[in-house]
């Protein structure tokens, strides 16, 4: 039986870590890894370098310009290779004409180019995800009520054990709606809260203090003239009647009030954010804790995979439209999103933000952001073991570079056409960092748009000479067609974007946009 001790600081510890628990894991999560951490990091990043073969490779160019080695900022020096590969050639050289040709025969070509050499594979032998509704609570967010329930995804582990891997996710849907709802996956950093938890009543509180004050009185009885000295304390105040509003722009807010639901999920729970931790997670588990294969999936590749397990989930979900189906994240996050929609054909619309080098930025671009970043020990663990044959300096299979590379990412932009692709970025007085290359990206959209044409879709309609494409002013939106742009005003983050995205998705599933209350 647990001693009054025990009890009191249960209860204070419930208390203290429902309302910060969300902030403390996001700020934990924020923290440098330990030298424990870089050193398997580095570890595993010199087992992949053997086994390709790689003796060395070129340095990370670093974001300031006072660096060593530093990026390129200048644009008359940042297109060393100007022709990038087309979408719309087939290996052998012919052209691809029709809809059929592009499903059958030249998508499944760029599909294994990206899988074999930059993403890598999931395997065919992945363990399934169960799913499990913890805990619900109907809440108030803003003025919309909602339910929002707590899913766990408990990935199979039979294979081996000692590697857990649970996926938390917060569905949160408006209590009242009309029908089907449109649904959007959001990565977030931390694992997902409830977004207003609802307080016990004033009398339940009082009724908690008492228990806690004569518990703690019974364990030290010396508390008890600290307790009638001070009557007005309490070990949990009672909380405000109404909850503190959400900042401005709140896109769950925003959601919700135009009628979608909302899927909150930490792709970390899926597999860690670095080099050690390639032997857990997913990867690991299905590794059994073995170091990865040069064509293994890297950690995008994972989060990927575990927002489909999350869109299985949904789609059996009675409220909701499984036809209508999203992904969203920003900067790693966005790189995600971007390569979900583009294998996942079941997701009908993506918001992309401020993704750079990995994501929405060309490989082929020598301007900020580099292959050579996603080669180098801080995040290769991104991207497949082969990715690093295209850093190498010196290596037994020739040194490489981005020209080298078999595809450009406006290949995946062209892969998730004809389906709804919004491209977002910030502006770099605001702190969304030149590093992310945002004119290189727009050129990588235009770049795209043949084959969103080809697919009977609307691209941005400016042409189709990405070589000269020049971004349009920051805050005007390309928003006519399924693939749209946008680079809005703000820093890193996709926030301001989120009214413009809510309302052009909308039109394209024929619904009406609620403004929010």
């Amino acid at each position: 039986m647990m001693s009054g001790r025990h009890i009191a600081r249960t209860l204070i510890l419930t208390a203290a870590l429902g309302a910060g628990c969300l902030s403390w894991l996001r700020f934990a999560q924020a923290q440098p890894p330990g030298p424990a951490l870089e050193q398997a990091s580095e570890r595993d990043h010199q087992l992949m370098m053997d086994r390709l073969g790689i003796r060395k490779l070129r340095p990370a160019p670093g974001a300031d310009t006072s660096a060593p080695v530093h990026a390129n900022y200048a644009e008359a020096s940042a297109n060393p290779f100007p022709v990038w590969p087309d979408p719309l050639v087939m290996k052998h050289g012919g052209a691809v004409t029709t809809a059929k040709m592009w499903r059958q025969q030249r998508r499944p070509q760029i599909v294994e180019d990206f899988e074999r050499e930059v993403y890598g594979r999931v395997p065919a032998d992945v363990p399934a995800v169960g799913w499990q509704v913890t805990a619900s609570e109907d809440e108030r967010v803003g003025r919309v009520a909602v339910t929002a329930s707590q899913v766990i995804g408990h990935v199979d582990n039979s294979v081996d054990p000692s590697i857990s891997v649970e996926i938390p996710m917060m569905v949160v849907k408006p209590a009242r709606h009309a029908g089907r709802m449109p649904v959007l996956i959001m990565f977030v950093l931390g694992r997902p809260a409830f977004p207003a938890p609802v307080s016990p009543s004033p009398e339940a509180i009082a009724r908690m203090n008492a228990a806690m004050k004569e518990a703690l009185a019974r364990q030290d009885p010396s508390l008890a003239e600290v307790f009638r000295s001070r009557p007005a304390w309490q070990p949990i105040p009672t909380p405000p009647f109404f909850p503190p509003p959400r900042p401005a722009g709140d896109p769950l807010q925003q959601l919700l009030a135009d009628g979608w639901a909302v899927a909150l999920i930490d792709p970390t729970s899926v597999q860690p954010d670095n080099g050690a931790g390639l032997t857990r997670g997913i990867i690991g588990l299905v590794n059994k804790g073995q170091p990865r294969k040069a064509e293994d999936w890297g950690a995008l590749r994972a989060w990927a995979w575990g927002a489909s397990r999350a869109y299985d989930y949904l789609a059996g979900d009675p409220d909701l439209d499984a036809r209508h189906i999203g992904i969203e994240g920003v900067s790693r996050y966005g790189k995600a999103a971007l390569l979900t929609m583009a294998l996942d054909e079941r997701f009908y619309m993506v918001l992309v933000g401020s993704s750079g080098e990995g994501g929405v930025k060309p490989h082929r671009r020598n301007f900020g952001e580099a292959v050579e970043n996603l080669t180098a020990t801080g995040e290769y663990h991104w991207m497949a073991g082969n990715f690093l044959k295209y850093g190498a300096a010196d290596a037994e299979g020739g040194a490489r570079n981005a020209g080298d590379l078999p595809v450009e990412s406006s290949e995946l932009i062209a892969l998730c056409a004809p389906r709804l692709t919004f491209i977002s970025y910030g502006s770099p007085e605001a702190g969304d960092a030149p590093w992310l290359d945002q004119q290189g990206s727009y050129m990588a959209t235009v770049a795209a748009g043949r084959v969103f044409r080809l697919l009977g879709a609307k691209d941005l309609g400016v042409g189709d000479d990405y070589r000269n494409a020049r971004k349009p002013p920051i805050g005007t939106g390309l928003l006519d067609g399924q693939l749209a742009w946008r680079q809005h005003e703000g820093g890193h983050t996709d926030v301001p974007n989120f009214k413009y995205f809510i309302a052009w998705a909308d039109r394209w599933m024929g619904r009406t946009s609620q403004p929010e209350p």
